[in-house]
């Protein structure tokens, strides 16, 4: 049984806490179960499914604390993995870091468990692969896809009284198609919480269009362009942002937050006005668990307001250490955007780019959130309001807060790997090289 109850899920994190002699004692369980299909060439090539259920237990004596894991829960099981903690514990150095566990807290109730994903079998992963190899099929081109879903909890008990439970369910879905010649290539992804949201053959009807019109793709001079960057291109950049927004890194000057002396650009506005980046557990379409790893409650969180930083997430170490408000770090973030749909954008551009997706990227310089990367899977030429030709690939060197601050429009924000991101235009993105990859 991989998936247990919040009542099951309680009941065996409390047999296994009673076992407990350290001063301090926390119980983790988690589990999961799923499946994934895999196609290639028009074919499926592999498919499966996996359930797994697991404990781990956090002895603390003191300052010094110890870990230990198992996968099975009778009774001599139980106690064998605590005292392997405790054992683990009693020779460990102390934590120049320690901070006590906290005690019960209460977290907002989110709606994050779909029944319509939860219950996804063998069946449904063929009929959607069906459906996109055969939106392949039909325009004569060649596509590899990957679908994977997942039901799963995570819950955990500690000696002070903390208690917390959390379900959920996701599906993750992207295709690849390629044209018989090799030259044009389109790509879509799409994730959601609740299946019923899924449409394989919609989906992967995008793919095939871009990959007809990406064929025999003309070169363009390297330079600074106008670009309309999908969210599949621009997630990658602006997730990168997000998880460098950590008040230790900014105070201890690594990060692009950084300000000499120890100082942070808390309360300064560093990007376009119209940026707001919030975080919400309890958000509808991309609901997360209503707590952190360390157990401190998730709330609605404003980071980035009208371009103005307003938060930054830190340890409970830091935040104790510094005196600062303790802010857990976020599960999925919301980008806000506007009404623009990706056609409108795309008529009110004179000359441009649309970019389908970025890939391979790496970090330049981290204090300036400086990346490399390449165009991939759809990268077309925009003049007057129309896309003209597809143009071959290009290397770019760019980073999220001068794109943030290079803002023309913004579109209606869509999930994109667990957040919300908008379709956006930004003006005087750098190509610095082309590339021949496809």
């Amino acid at each position: 049984m991989a998936i247990y109850t919040r009542e099951q899920a309680e009941a065996l994190l409390k047999k296994a806490l009673a076992y407990s002699k350290a001063d301090e004692c926390e119980v983790t369980l988690t589990g999961n179960n799923g499946g994934n299909i895999r196609y290639a060439r028009n074919e499926v090539s592999t498919s499966g499914a996996e359930e797994n259920v697991a404990m781990s237990v956090e002895s603390r004596f003191g300052k010094r604390s110890g870990v230990a894991t198992i996968n099975e829960f009778d009774d001599a099981s139980l106690e064998k993995v605590v005292r392997r903690a405790e054992e683990i514990a009693r020779i460990a150095p102390e934590s120049p870091e320690y901070v006590p566990m906290l005690g019960p807290q209460k977290y907002i109730t989110t709606k994050a468990h779909f029944d319509s994903t939860a219950k996804i079998d063998a069946a449904y992963r063929a009929d959607a692969a069906a459906k996109s190899i055969k939106a392949a099929a039909d325009k004569g081109l060649t596509a590899a896809g990957f679908l994977e879903h997942s039901t799963s909890f995570m819950s955990r008990l500690n000696s002070k009284g903390l208690f917390a439970y959390h379900p959920s369910t996701i599906v993750d879905f992207s295709v690849t198609m390629r044209t018989e010649d090799g030259t044009g290539s389109g790509y879509v992804t799409q994730d959601f919480s609740d299946v019923s949201k899924l449409d394989t053959g919609a989906a992967s009807q995008i793919a095939a269009s871009k990959a007809v019109n990406s064929r025999n793709a003309k070169a363009l001079e390297p330079g600074k362009y106008t670009v309309i960057l999908e969210p599949a291109a621009s997630i990658d950049l602006l997730r990168n942002m997000f998880g460098n927004m950590d008040q230790r890194n900014a105070e201890e000057g690594r990060s692009f937050l950084s300000k000499p002396g120890g100082k942070t650009k808390l309360g300064e506005k560093l990007v376009d006005e119209r940026i707001t980046v919030y975080s919400d557990p309890a958000h509808p379409e991309i609901p997360s668990a209503p707590f952190a790893g360390d157990g401190r409650p998730r709330e609605k969180t404003t980071w980035i307001e009208k371009g103005v930083i307003k938060n930054l997430y830190n340890s409970r170490f830091w935040a104790e250490k510094t005196g600062a408000k303790s802010v857990p770090n976020p599960g999925g973030m919301v980008m806000e955007g506007g009404n623009q749909t990706l056609e409108d954008m795309i008529k009110s551009t004179k000359r441009g780019i649309l970019v389908t997706r970025l890939w391979y990227i790496r970090s330049v310089d981290p204090q300036t959130l400086l990346y490399t990367g390449l165009t991939r899977d759809g990268t077309f030429y925009i003049e007057n309001g129309k896309i003209q030709y597809p143009v071959k690939n290009f290397r770019f060197n760019e980073s999220p807060i001068i794109m943030l601050n290079n803002l023309e429009a913004l579109g209606r924000p869509q999930r994109i790997d667990g957040n919300l991101v908008p379709p956006m235009k930004i003006r005087d993105f750098t190509f610095t090289s082309l590339s021949d990859a496809v």
